[in-house]
């Protein structure tokens, strides 16, 4: 499937990657709008949009500025290579990615920095890419 064109909508939302003590508690602010929480026994880590982040927590332990490409449609279990024909022409372009799956479909994100250059490499490897409105983030 690593040959596969899809369509990846992009958010509008920039997000932030937050990593916390794995005993920490998940903050409130963290709980609104699209969000990934994933707690191990080395960390806790959460994305979520980066205005949620209180100030006071934006100095130490995020990562911020990214923004997100959504896969369209839902994504079967069995379907094989989504992620990769997304990240390798990604890779081959220098740009680095941080993904989240969910039961439906992938997210890609990317540093802001990189979105116009990611997006121009998404489309030359054959995929569609679209603006999407936040409210459909799910």
């Amino acid at each position: 499937m690593s040959t596969a064109k899809l369509t990846l909508a992009v958010l509008q939302t920039v997000f932030a990657v937050c990593r916390f003590e794995p005993y920490e508690p998940i903050p409130a602010w963290s709980l609104q709008g699209f969000f990934a929480i994933t707690r191990t026994a080395d960390e806790l880590s959460i994305v979520c949009p980066q205005a949620n982040v209180p100030l006071e927590i934006r100095k130490t332990g995020v990562e911020g500025d990214w923004r997100c490409f959504k896969v369209e449609g839902s994504l079967d279990f069995a379907l094989t290579g989504v992620l990769l024909a997304i990240a390798a022409p990604l890779a081959e372009a220098g740009i680095s990615i941080f993904a989240i799956s969910t039961y439906k479909t992938d997210y890609v994100l990317v540093k802001q920095h990189a979105l116009e250059q990611a997006i121009q490499t998404l489309a030359q490897a054959g995929h569609r890419v679209i603006e999407e409105a936040d409210h459909e983030a799910s």
